[in-house]
């Protein structure tokens, strides 16, 4: 890990504990009749019925991605009037990161019940013709220097995968398997967009989309929304369901620009990370399941090295041994992740909503579990956004 990564120290959350009330996911995959909106509300709906409690106990609302006043356009589609908002965006790692500040505002009393929603049409979009593939992010500020020559999102993950390959002998076979047991998760998931199994030459024999990425090595494009409730401990008792507790969370921040990334092999999950573990005093060891943002295979591999359940340059070792599998070591993105589940643009609420399944015990034939056939305890989701720009790990347990 580089200097420029090296975390400040950060004071443990004081005040009043928080807990995870309702989660739920929305129609997903191929939904080409309702509009983004309808999404977010019909998630909304369906966590707060999870919870069990009335949407009058809602007085913080955080949304990112949708409407002209983000998110106070999506809380009026809602009915909502909150009094603490955010629309913090940062790409994938949006909703880990508003997690955190949902967390911190309710501890600190600034909030008591804080509503997360998400909901997205890309893929009917794309379909129906209301928008076109994105290519690149613009070209203004930092970015004007990069668009010139080509340089899409795809490509920069790209290069930073050939960098990983180059430094530490990474192969493509072991980038393959992280899309293979992505495949394998889904499998048990009936809301995953894709199930049929998939072999490492599968992968490989697809189209070329941005070297050494095939079609296989990227997420896919679908429909989809998920809402996730945060509550104050005060309020467990009223819940329909055990709670789940947040444990620690951390964010960062490392570039925009190629050439400010000190290291293409290490994202700003290094400091994330370390910033959730340290504040739930909790280590790698101690985790039983990882919610991890893939929008493409490297990011598994980089982001698993980057908090802490392998070395720098052992995650090709690592994932190539079936540990991300639902029965395995560490099972990773048990839903089948953006690989093979869902991904309808910034994907780190549904991390969240897995995490709590698994920790619940809710997840069905895709249900975890460990040692003695016990549930998990504690688990990891981590978002990332732009091309490992920024980062926001939770720490999520029960008990």
């Amino acid at each position: 890990m580089t200097a420029s990564l090296s975390p400040s120290p950060r004071i443990p959350r004081q005040g009043r504990k928080v807990a995870v009330a309702g989660i739920a996911l929305s129609d997903c995959g191929r939904v080409d009749d309702v509009t983004p909106y309808a999404l977010h509300a019909q998630a909304a709906r369906r966590a707060l019925a999870d919870s069990g409690l009335d949407r009058s106990v809602i007085d913080g609302f955080a949304s990112a991605g949708l409407g002209t006043l983000a998110p106070i356009e999506v809380a009026e589609y809602l009915g909502l009037k909150p009094h603490w908002v955010d629309s913090t965006s940062v790409g994938g790692a949006t909703w880990e990161v508003l997690a955190a500040h949902a967390a911190d505002a309710i501890a600190a009393g600034h909030a008591n019940a804080v509503l997360l929603v998400y909901g997205s049409t890309a893929r009917a979009d794309i379909k129906a013709g209301r928008r076109t593939s994105n290519l690149s992010f613009g070209s203004r500020g930092p970015l004007q220097f990069e668009v010139p020559y080509g340089h899409t999102l795809v490509a920069k993950y790209a290069m930073a995968a050939r960098r990983h390959m180059h430094e530490y002998g990474t192969t493509l076979e072991q980038l393959a398997q992280v899309a293979v047991q992505a495949r394998a998760n889904a499998a048990t998931n009936p809301d995953a967009m894709f199930r049929t199994p998939l072999t490492v030459d599968d992968v490989l024999d697809g189209p070329m989309i941005a070297d050494p990425f095939t079609k296989l090595h990227c997420c896919i494009r679908s429909d989809g929304g998920c809402a996730v409730l945060l509550v104050a401990e005060d309020y467990v008792p009223d819940t329909a369901k055990a709670p789940v507790w947040v444990l620690g969370a951390g964010t960062s921040v490392s570039h925009t620009t190629m050439s400010e990334w000190a290291d293409f092999t290490v994202s700003p999950a290094a400091v994330s990370g370390q910033l959730a573990y340290a504040q739930a005093g909790l280590a790698p060891g101690d985790v039983d399941v990882a919610e991890i943002y893939d929008a493409f295979t490297y990011m598994t591999l980089a982001t698993l090295e980057d908090l802490g359940f392998c070395a720098k340059g052992e995650g090709g070792a690592f994932v190539e041994k079936g540990r991300l599998l639902r029965d395995g070591e560490l099972p990773v993105n048990t839903d089948g992740g953006g690989l093979s589940a869902c991904h309808p643009g910034m994907r780190g609420l549904f991390l969240l909503v897995e995490a709590v399944r698994q920790l619940r015990g809710e997840a069905g034939e895709g249900q975890v579990h460990k040692a003695g056939g016990r549930l998990p305890e504690v688990a990891i989701a981590s978002g990332t956004g732009g091309w490992f720009c920024s980062a926001g790990t939770v720490l999520l347990g029960r008990g």
